[in-house]
């Protein structure tokens, strides 16, 4: 078994991206599955190049997509990724699209395909607070999931998927009254979520 898991580079301003500092302290096995651990940048053509081409070639049984989602409480399991891309805020290119498709001709949505529920769960019995979210926006993370989930499909493999957003670090929130997590607290919630997903 092969579990990818991914976490962002720094944008917006910030020194360092939680989901990122997470992701790269992750054991390199977990419940019997290698993990292989990657960073993607936070560019709307970055991801859309670099992700399709590692999912063909790793093959990975499961992907888990992690992002930031600064003012968020909690660990949210996203449900759905939306076959559009919009923001206000450039990515880390300068680029800011405007109701643009991430892939010409792609269904207009895709459902994660993880065990959401069960990963929420499992996390709340860790005493870890988590939910479900019912929209990963429409920035760079929603391209993240959509793009992953669109590989998958074209590709005709059984890969499960999805994406989990996480809150700014302790560290991040030393400077404004945003939620926060430890990054340790972060980086067990993502290896229940991989043991969960192995299992469901």
């Amino acid at each position: 078994m092969k579990v990818l898991v991914t976490g962002f580079e720094p944008f917006g301003g910030e020194e360092i991206n939680p989901s990122w500092e997470a992701v790269s302290g992750l054991p390199d096995e977990i419940g019997g599955a290698e993990i292989i651990k990657r960073q993607l940048p936070v560019t709307f053509n970055g991801v859309r190049k670099i992700l399709p081409r590692l999912i063909v070639e790793e093959r990975p049984d499961v992907v888990i997509l992690t992002g930031q989602a600064g003012g968020r409480p909690n660990i949210t399991v996203e449900r759905v990724a939306i076959n559009v891309m919009d923001s206000t805020m450039p990515d880390n290119d300068g680029f800011a699209p405007e109701d643009e498709p991430v892939f010409e001709g792609a269904p207009a949505a895709y459902f994660a395909t993880l065990p959401i529920k069960a990963i929420v769960r499992a996390l709340r019995g860790e005493k870890i607070p988590a939910g479900i979210s019912n929209t990963a926006g429409t920035y760079v993370c929603n391209t993240t999931m959509f793009t992953a989930l669109h590989t998958i499909a074209v590709a005709g493999m059984e890969t499960k998927a999805g994406f989990i957003h996480v809150p700014f670090s302790h560290e991040q929130a030393l400077e404004k009254p945003r939620p926060s997590m430890a990054v340790e607290t972060i980086r067990k919630a993502l290896e229940v979520a991989i043991r969960t997903s192995l299992r469901g």
